[in-house]
């Protein structure tokens, strides 16, 4: 994890599949575990998908919420 991560959870927008378009912090759980299941692309996608899929399987998702209330997020 980059001290950046976290800030592309909520600027990066899911680039393919049944959530194309939606924030990477804003995908449903089940489908982040899908993915923890099946295996996550390669890549910075991919990197952010394992990322995020471990802030919601900790309910941690509150921490993002400073960054969506902030100027740059």
């Amino acid at each position: 994890m980059t001290p950046d991560d976290l800030n592309k959870l909520v600027t990066t927008a899911m680039p393919f599949g049944r959530y194309a378009g939606h924030m990477i912090a804003d995908l449903p759980g089940p489908y982040l575990a899908w993915f923890a299941r099946q295996g996550t692309p390669r890549g910075e996608i991919g990197r952010l998908l394992v990322l995020m899929y471990e802030i919601d399987h900790n309910d941690l998702r509150g921490l993002l919420r400073p960054l969506r209330e902030s100027p740059g997020g």
